[in-house]
């Protein structure tokens, strides 16, 4: 069992650290537009949507929860699927999840643009664009380059700069309904029964908003002690987020009866509370949000190819430790360019087709791979989920039903890129093994 630590690496990541990584890793973009997009499918139902999703994700989670404990190594849902099915399924996984979170960090990276032209018109201009991003990503990359601590610190300094105003909005927005409405404004639908494919696609839509978490247990060789605290973290944060996502769909739907007519639901539901400053507070809360965000996938997806050139299943440039840091650096530079190339390209839809796509096959084999690591190893030093692999079984079927509503843009997607990792596989598969 690979279990031992990454050679080099400094555990700086805390209990708390690493859940506010989860956090900050989950709570991004989705929150300030897909409550516009829930109540479209469902209406006033959306809240409940949002629990429901909850309770999806709480069966995930849980399988991540038990399979995560049982490593100390860098590489997620990667070393995961390596442990548990293999090589070939590993460097499969890998890819998935790594484009996955590439193209989510180069569409907020984006999406800080979009936002910040509400303040500066002339950031849309291509060289101003282009000048603006460089600066975000390249401070981040500059942040974690120079060690886990600061990259770690950054993250947590975002998690709470983003949950504040958020927060904030739903505390706020609850107080406004019962001084408006004593009774508190009912959120029951009007019409009709709410179809079966609603729902399905709701819950769809939703994953991408709770997804992000899986990128968060890969940096496992820097966490302190990854067997006792990621399923604390994947727990504790599960529990807040749902809570905060339950109560800002309320708010909306409550505040908005036609909210699915905006497409910034937050900012029209806020400036009907407080005026123009609150759609201006709400823009910045979105700034904050999105360059938290930004600032996790720095610092935990670099430790996916730092795992893939470990294990020999990638060239070993990118398994490379900064002798003075003690920073994966060729890892986080690569991916610093990455998002900033793809970033350039701006195409955010495409990066929401290919999340909510990704993640079901990654979720799905992390599923699966908790029974098999079960019979490889039954007497691992390790969490133990209640009822695991009856909750593992309820975890593929779950993602087998949301794949079913995937379009054809998400299938090609996702086989081009199993398709990359294939041609990887051919280049590694005869070379010298390390670690399993």
């Amino acid at each position: 069992m690979e279990s031992e630590k990454s050679s080099g690496l400094v555990r700086a990541i805390g209990r708390w650290t690493l859940t506010a990584l989860v956090v900050n890793s989950i709570v991004g973009s989705g929150i300030f537009g897909l409550p516009s997009l829930v109540s479209g499918y469902v209406g006033r139902w959306s809240p409940l949507a949002y629990l429901i999703a909850a309770a999806i994700v709480a069966v995930i989670m849980g399988c991540f929860a038990e399979v995560a404990s049982r490593f100390g190594e860098s590489g997620g849902p990667y070393l995961y699927a390596r442990e548990a099915f293999g090589r070939f399924v590993g460097i499969e996984m890998c890819w998935l999840v790594w484009l996955v979170r590439l193209t989510a960090a180069a569409a907020a990276g984006n999406l800080f643009t979009n936002y910040l032209a509400e303040f500066w018109p002339d950031v849309s201009k291509p060289v101003i664009r282009l000048a603006v991003l460089t600066i975000l990503i390249g401070f981040l990359a500059f942040v974690n380059y120079r060690g886990v601590k600061s990259g770690a610190t950054v993250s947590n300094i975002f998690t709470v700069a983003k949950l504040v105003p958020l927060f904030s909005f739903a505390i706020a927005g609850g107080v406004f309904l019962l001084q408006t409405h004593p009774a508190i404004r009912s959120v029951a639908p009007t019409g009709g029964p709410v179809p079966l494919r609603n729902w399905l696609e709701v819950a769809l839509v939703i994953m991408f908003a709770y997804g992000g978490f899986e990128g968060a247990v890969v940096p496992m060789a820097e966490a302190k002690n990854p067997r006792r605290d990621a399923p604390f973290a994947l727990g504790t944060s599960l529990v807040t987020v749902a809570v905060l996502f339950c109560a800002i769909q309320y708010v909306v739907v409550a505040i908005l009866p036609a909210a699915a007519a905006t497409d910034r639901p937050l900012a029209v539901a806020a400036r009907q509370m407080w005026g123009p400053p609150g759609a201006v507070l709400i823009t910045l809360g979105a700034l904050i949000s999105v360059y938290g965000y930004l600032s996790a996938q720095m610092l935990n997806t670099p430790r996916l190819t730092f795992a893939l050139g470990e294990r020999g299943d990638a060239p070993a440039l990118f398994s490379q430790i900064h002798p003075r840091f003690r920073t994966p650096h060729v890892s986080i530079l690569f991916f610093a360019g990455s998002v900033w190339c793809l970033a350039a390209l701006g195409n955010f839809k495409w990066n929401v087709l290919i999340s909510a796509a990704g993640r079901l096959f990654a979720y799905g084999v992390v599923c699966a791979a908790l029974p098999a690591l079960r019979r490889k190893s039954p007497d691992a030093a390790a969490y133990r989920l209640p009822a695991g692999n009856f909750i593992a079984a309820l975890g593929i079927f779950l993602m087998l039903v949301l794949v079913s509503r995937m379009q054809i843009g998400g299938w090609i997607v996702i086989l081009v890129t199993m398709a990359v990792a294939f041609v990887n596989w051919l280049w590694a598969r005869n070379r010298t093994v390390v670690k399993g």
